[in-house]
């Protein structure tokens, strides 16, 4: 699931998403003045790639990545709010041609200019074949993308015809088609400026990233902490009260929490299953409980043959059947989630609950029915890959216990050390049968959680899901005439997952976290991410 700056446009109007973070002022040993030149350390994973911002696409790069790159704007985490960050405006007529003016006065961490030029050097770069970015398929809406990466083959061109640089402060994207709420991507890492720099040694750059953000590199020790420090000439609107970041790797969400609790870690991501029912009454009031804009999954590889096929799409229907969400919801996970009935986080633009339809309600009988007429569970046996350091271990068993006691299924968790190496294992195509698998927002349409997970060829279509009809309804929606229209496009498609089901909702988000007493002002926003730049270290 990436995670990563995001953004939405004003000018196509307004949303009735409600993106409101709630958190606690100040920790309860009293508050205390804050010290802005000292850093605090932040509960992360390591990332999967190289710090270059398209090829994060994942949490533990992605947070990172999002504080040392700033793009053309970004949303305020207090409420929800579009704000403008390197962009002073960016018009439209038509939501086909988009006529981007940067501010003056932003520098890389390095002391150049950004300009024009590196925005496009940078989506040109990211979007070409040969480059090999995770991310690369967020250009595809671009005039030209298919020439920098075409569906085989060796690129034809190396830069976009829709990327024209105007001058130093100005430059123009023209896409293939109206796309109503392209502006709602911009704020995403992959759309980042890369400075002259970078071009001549990409793979340098992504051990030792030079970005223009709030947090400026320090240094990388891999598997065990990102050092960053806050960059003294920060043009951006939300200029840091701390000294920095330390991103600290954990491999148990268990360990983190203890760190918490001693002091040893500042701000968690979320605390593990074992201390849901405890985390209020350990922490007080900096422990945090927010809505976030997030949904759980559980995918399936449908690029074996083993899970090939019309006929399957019953079995994957029948093991959600065989699912007791409520049960896992409130003993599991502490009434800290909530059962899904879409693909679909609530809270997001576009979610329409009930979707899933029955498949998503808990019946047994039901259950066993269709894996049989499906033609059953390949082996009679489901392993379901998830990384062991995020706290999943629990509710993973708890499902497969629910799935054997309803099906007879000998269903099994199948647990990779970290994050990165079950990314790496579900991105490689070398797992068999499910893998847990999520998304975090990235911008609050149902667009994100549909299209940039479920269209052929996504960057996050790890399922290898392919449907006509879904591709050629989520094609309709991106072409409305207006962001209602694309949402409503969406729900028609969304529908079609109904159907086919490469992946079984399971329960949205909500966030589940705590600080030290060390800090105070810590708040999140729907993204599930820290206000970074606001929080305070206490002197």
């Amino acid at each position: 699931m990436p995670a990563a700056t995001r953004t939405r446009w004003a000018v196509i109007g307004a949303t009735s998403v409600a993106l409101v973070a709630t958190g606690c002022g100040s920790s309860g040993s009293g508050g205390g003045s804050a010290d802005a030149g000292k850093t605090f350390s932040y509960q992360s994973s390591e990332p999967q790639n190289p710090l270059q911002p398209a090829n994060a696409n994942e949490v533990g790069g992605g947070r990172i990545s999002q504080n040392l790159f700033k793009g053309l704007a970004d949303y305020d985490p207090d409420n929800g709010k579009l704000r403008m960050q390197m962009a002073d405006k960016i018009d439209t007529t038509d939501s086909k041609t988009f006529n981007v003016t940067l501010k003056s006065g932003w520098t890389f961490h390095d002391g150049t200019p950004v300009k024009a030029k590196n925005f496009v050097d940078a989506w040109n770069w990211a979007a070409t074949t040969a480059n090999n970015q995770i991310n690369s398929s967020w250009f595809s809406d671009i005039q030209g993308y298919t020439d920098v990466h075409p569906k085989s083959g060796a690129a034809t061109k190396t830069t976009m015809s829709g990327l024209t640089v105007v001058d130093d402060t100005h430059f123009t994207i023209v896409l293939n088609n109206t796309v109503s709420y392209f502006p709602y991507k911009l704020g995403y890492v992959a759309f980042s400026p890369l400075p002259d720099g970078f071009f001549a040694d990409p793979t340098g750059y992504g051990q030792k990233p030079v970005g223009n953000g709030p947090y400026q590199f320090v240094s990388w020790e891999h598997n065990s902490q990102v050092v960053t420090k806050a960059f003294a000439n920060y043009q951006g609107v939300d200029k840091p009260k701390n000294g920095g970041v330390v991103f600290k790797m954990y491999t148990t969400a268990e360990a983190a929490y203890a760190d918490l609790q001693s002091n040893n870690l500042d701000v968690m991501d979320q605390v593990p299953p074992s201390a849901l029912a405890n985390y209020k009454n350990d922490l007080g009031d900096r422990a945090i409980d927010a809505p976030q804009g997030s949904i759980q999954n559980i995918g399936f590889t449908l690029y074996q043959s083993d899970w090939a096929g019309a006929n399957k799409a019953k079995v994957r229907q029948g093991l959600s059947m065989a699912i007791d969400r409520d049960t896992i919801t409130k003993t599991v996970l502490q009434n800290s989630r909530k059962p899904a009935s879409s693909w679909v986080a609530e809270g997001v633009e576009g979610y329409k609950e009930g979707i899933c339809g029955d498949s998503c309600k808990f019946d047994a009988t039901k259950a066993k029915q269709l894996i049989t007429e499906g033609g059953g569970v390949p082996n009679n046996k489901l392993l379901i890959t998830y990384n062991a350091d995020g706290g999943h271990k629990e509710w993973v068993d708890a499902v497969c216990n629910s799935i054997r006691q309803s099906t007879g299924v000998d269903c099994a968790g199948d647990p990779k050390t970290d994050f990165k190496t079950a990314r790496a294992a579900i991105t490689g195509h070398t797992i068999n049968g499910a893998f847990r698998t999520g998304w975090q927002q990235d911008y609050p349409l149902n667009a994100n959680f549909l299209a940039d997970v479920y269209r052929t060829g996504a960057a996050s279509n790890d399922f290898g899901y392919s449907s006509p009809q879904f591709d050629q309804l989520a094609n309709t929606a991106d072409q409305a005439a207006s962001v209602q229209a694309s949402v409503t496009g969406y729900q028609a498609a969304e529908a079609v997952l109904a159907q086919d089901f490469p992946a079984i909702p399971l329960w949205y988000y909500r966030t589940n976290s705590g600080y030290s007493t060390k800090v105070q002002n810590v708040k999140f926003d729907s993204f599930g991410n820290p206000a970074w730049t606001q929080v305070e270290v206490k002197g």
